[in-house]
């Protein structure tokens, strides 16, 4: 029997930046459903990166998520009673969810400081192609570069 087709959540715009991926950021960085303090968080570290660096927010986060994005990744895979980890292309939306997941994993892994800034230096960093989100990127694609003759195991 087929299973049920999952429906997905369509998020909308933001009102400050009319864009999804500021949506979507702020419905990641909420935690026990305080989406008012994720909000908070969010425009304060986009207020930061425009007052404070002279730069716009939206392309440096645009930038940052690019750069963070993986292209490959590995899948495990139950071949013949053993388990081999097969290099597979990442969807788009997914792209996006490892992305974001990623540099706010980064951020909360550093501690001493305010959320907002702990974001905005890993934001920053990404976008220059630095800091911690960018290595698990480059981690995920060592992997998948290693594993490339189980490609074949590919479904």
């Amino acid at each position: 029997m087929r299973r049920k087709i999952k429906r997905k959540n369509i998020v909308g715009p933001d009102h400050r930046y009319t864009n999804k991926q500021v949506a979507q950021f702020i419905n990641y960085v909420m935690k026990d459903g305080k989406k008012n303090t994720a909000r908070r968080i969010v425009y304060d570290v986009l207020n930061n990166i425009k007052e404070e660096h002279k730069k716009d927010p939206i392309e440096i986060f645009e930038t940052a998520l690019k750069n963070t994005a993986p292209i490959m990744e590995v899948r495990s895979r139950r071949i013949g009673g053993a388990n081999y980890q097969v290099p597979r292309e990442v969807r788009p939306e997914r792209k996006n969810a490892l992305a974001m997941r990623w540099i706010l994993i980064a951020a909360r892994s550093r501690k001493g400081m305010p959320m907002k800034e702990r974001l905005t230096q890993e934001l920053l960093a990404a976008a220059r192609n630095e800091g911690e989100a960018v290595k698990k990127r480059e981690n995920t694609h060592k992997m998948a570069e290693a594993n490339r003759a189980f490609a074949h195991f590919s479904w």
